[in-house]
């Protein structure tokens, strides 16, 4: 698992911002935030790991100011060989800290700091206080960490007590369709695009993946199975961070079903009011859940902005588990993983999530400076179809100083055809979208007569294995 130190993955670029505000000399706070299970406490860990003579960590409790500050001195006193050390408040800990730190380095972190905030008056004030008291001469490194997010976030704003006092943030998001293969690498290419469009980039769940399973056998046993191990997982998170979370089952629904507007979404899950819609979704929003999204040709116009769930788990979860909680209790677990799961999820559920991974490549691509023209917008294009009395999508195209490429991804069992290619532009110029180059993703591969020089293919060799791909 993400935990033990020699199977650590990911996270790159966030321990070498830990191990340089370690290696500076002055006192400095860092800001761990981010959703439940996305790695931070195992980040941490193993960051500390390789600084453990100086680190103390401590998981903060959800009971009173007593039993923390006994918990806590008893680390310190066995951390530093010390007697039992007797405080009556967090302050007085605290204080003893900042003031071994002026002597020796100290790494100190207090993880889910949201908990012991909420039970001692004035943390936040309490700690401000010891940061600029102790500032020139001590070396604390103090690492705040949580997974309430709009907690954490309000830390730094203006009005708080440790406003201008913290040097490093990081906001952990889940790991991209890449970072996320590094757990299941023999795995072949298209089932870790099946195992990613299940777990996405949440490191926890990636962990129990069991390599020696099918992709079938790995959904049954976390997440389908009645009693799985994720069977309640969406739900305990949800429940966690939202007081009606009714609400945000019927908001869910909804966008299951593939209703994205706001005003679609309000009168298919029955809130009470267009406030009520919109605090929901703003929360889902700040945990990672939910995506607004507007269509790169008509970004100011609030109609047509959509909301798109982004959690791979409780996109699969709603759409399956919540949606035939019913049928799945008194069925046949092989039975209903056939009726209800085997067919939408290939033939809709995964090449749908396939086109978030495409979206993924292409900006590690445009970010590398490997795209030959950088793109500065991706996105869905927004077309209508007057005739028809409606309005369509295409899910990925760019934007850059030449114009428009349209993007197909096919996340199935034939190749690509020449014919499919023409047929597809042609549908792409229909609608008044014209592009100067067309490219594709394609699961299978091409016939071999694809010749168009405006045409750039992609296959999933390209997407895991960064070989270029063939213009």
């Amino acid at each position: 698992m993400e935990m033990q130190e020699h199977n650590f993955i990911g996270r790159e670029r966030e321990l070498k911002r830990l191990n340089k505000m370690h290696s500076s000399q002055g006192q400095e706070v860092a800001l761990i935030y981010g959703r439940r299970r996305v790695g931070k406490s195992e980040l941490i860990k193993y960051f500390i790991q390789q600084h453990d003579e100086d680190a103390i960590y401590y998981e903060c409790k959800q009971t009173t100011e007593p039993n923390n500050v006994d918990s806590l001195a008893e680390i310190v006193s066995e951390k530093m060989n010390l007697p039992p050390l007797g405080f009556t408040n967090v302050e007085q800990v605290l204080d003893f800290l900042f003031k071994q730190a002026c002597t020796r380095k100290t790494i100190l972190v207090l993880d889910e700091y949201p908990y012991l905030q909420k039970i001692v008056a004035g943390l936040d004030s309490i700690l401000q206080a010891l940061v600029d008291k102790y500032k020139n001469q001590s070396q604390m490194k103090l690492i705040l960490c949580g997974s309430f997010v709009d907690t954490m976030k309000k830390l730094l704003l203006r009005h708080n007590p440790l406003y201008g006092r913290i040097s490093v943030v990081l906001n952990l998001k889940p790991m991209n369709y890449l970072e996320s293969a590094r757990f299941y690498p023999s795995f072949s290419h298209d089932d870790k695009v099946r195992i990613y469009s299940v777990y996405g980039g949440i490191p926890y769940y990636n962990s129990l993946i069991d390599e020696s399973l099918s992709v079938k056998e790995n959904i049954m046993d976390l997440i389908a199975l009645p009693g799985a191990r994720l069977e309640d997982e969406v739900s305990l998170y949800l429940n966690t961070e939202l007081s009606k979370i009714n609400s945000a089952n019927e908001v869910f629904e909804a966008l299951t079903r593939g209703f994205s507007r706001f005003s679609d979404v309000l009168s298919q899950s029955h809130l009470s009011s267009s406030s009520l819609l919109a605090d929901v979704l703003k929360k889902l929003m700040l945990m990672d859940m939910v995506e607004k999204e507007a269509p790169i040709n008509d970004a100011n116009n609030k109609r047509k902005t959509g909301y798109y769930i982004s959690d791979n788990m409780s996109m699969f979860y709603y759409r399956y588990v919540f949606r035939y909680a019913s049928q799945r209790r008194i069925m046949n677990p092989e039975v209903f993983y056939q009726r209800y799961i085997e067919n939408d999820f290939e033939q809709f559920y995964v090449p749908k999530r396939f086109e978030d991974i495409c979206k993924q490549f292409l900006i590690m691509k445009n970010k590398q400076g490997e795209m030959e023209e950088p793109f500065e917008a991706i996105g869905k294009y927004y077309y209508d179809l007057p005739k028809e009395h409606k309005n369509c999508e295409f899910d990925v195209v760019t934007k850059d100083d030449r114009g428009y490429v349209f993007y197909e991804a096919k996340f199935r069992e034939a190749p690509v055809s020449n014919a499919m290619v023409e047929t597809e532009i042609q549908q792409v110029n229909m609608t008044g979208l014209y592009c100067y180059r067309y490219g594709f993703f394609s699961k299978s591969g091409y016939d071999e007569d694809i010749s168009r020089s405006d045409v750039v293919k992609y296959t999933l060799d390209d997407l895991y294995n960064g070989k270029n791909s063939s213009y």
